[in-house]
């Protein structure tokens, strides 16, 4: 009788990766990315099925309303995600000093509309800003993790967001959060530790060696900014540039750091079996974002 071949191992399941750009109203985009007679209307439409997911800015400058991120969502298709950028009222106005209030309109203001299509929430801090661990502890005590969390924390708006607020997550709907630093105070590993203790991603910023770029993993997701590696916001990655990015995030979505890694702490990361990974084209000045982003998906098959 011949015995039943030994069953294969069950392969590891790799984190989700989604390579995307970081918003998508870029006139020099028109005619390149874009098809020459679309309207900028269907701008959106277009880029989000050309790619899974986009980092939203416009929420930087502004608050949003509850109507806008609706309409968002129903112009995009199921699947895809947004990242949504915090307030610079929050980071860059107010530095974090009494963030309560500021935070919780930003999370009335429309966020819970995009569902399971919201993907992070992106905190990133300006270049004069040091690490101050009281601030910063405060603030990263407040993110919420859970709908339960980000329902609390909207109903602490002010009197002012009365009437044009969102204030009912879904039910299953995440909140993640990724913080991204530009001051070389913030290469500490007691900022790593406060990272980890709230759960919080360190972005992973490429910036032509202007900004502290180090790739500490915090959390169950991996946020990567390429702000472009020799002009920022401007230069193109080349093949072999892409080629490194691409193995960097093949081992961050297995759950594993890369060899080599630029690292704050020597602590190392919790091991985990996946991390999923959102990787974002910002160098968006000229028209080699939507390009680069297309060509890293192809090369992770992502």
């Amino acid at each position: 009788m011949t015995s039943a071949p030994p069953k294969a191992k069950p392969t590891a399941k790799a984190g989700r990766i989604r390579i995307g750009i970081s918003g998508w109203r870029y006139p020099p985009w028109r005619g390149v990315f874009y098809p020459d007679k679309l309207t900028q209307a269907r701008e959106l439409e277009y880029a989000s099925r050309a790619l899974p997911v986009i980092e939203l800015n416009g929420s930087f400058y502004s608050l949003q309303t509850p109507e806008r991120y609706a309409r968002w969502a129903e112009d995009t298709p199921a699947g895809f995600m947004f990242t949504v950028k915090a307030p610079r009222y929050i980071t860059h106005i107010r530095r974090l000093d009494d963030p309560l209030e500021p935070m919780a309109n930003f999370m009335a203001s429309g966020l819970f509309e995009l569902g399971p299509k919201l993907g992070a929430i992106l905190w990133q801090f300006p270049p004069g800003m040091r690490f101050d661990p009281e601030k910063f502890e405060t603030f990263l005590a407040l993110l919420p993790h859970t709908a339960a969390q980000a329902k609390a924390l909207a109903k602490q708006r002010s009197s002012r967001m009365h009437g044009k607020e969102s204030l009912e997550p879904g039910a299953r709907q995440k909140f993640r959060h990724a913080i991204e630093v530009r001051n070389d105070s913030f290469v500490d590993p007691a900022f790593i530790d406060m990272l980890r203790k709230y759960k919080a991603a360190l972005v992973v910023a490429d910036t032509g060696g202007r900004w502290p770029e180090y790739e500490d993993l915090t959390a169950d997701f991996v946020y990567v900014r390429l702000h472009g590696a020799n002009a920022l916001y401007e230069s193109g990655y080349a093949e072999k540039q892409l080629d490194d990015w691409a193995r960097r995030i093949r081992s961050w979505a297995k759950g594993s750091q890369h060899r080599g890694a630029k690292l704050m702490s020597t602590t190392s990361a919790p091991k985990r079996a996946a991390r999923d990974v959102f990787c974002f084209f910002d160098n968006t000045a000229k028209i080699a974002a939507p390009a680069n982003a297309q060509r890293l998906r192809e090369k992770l098959k992502a």
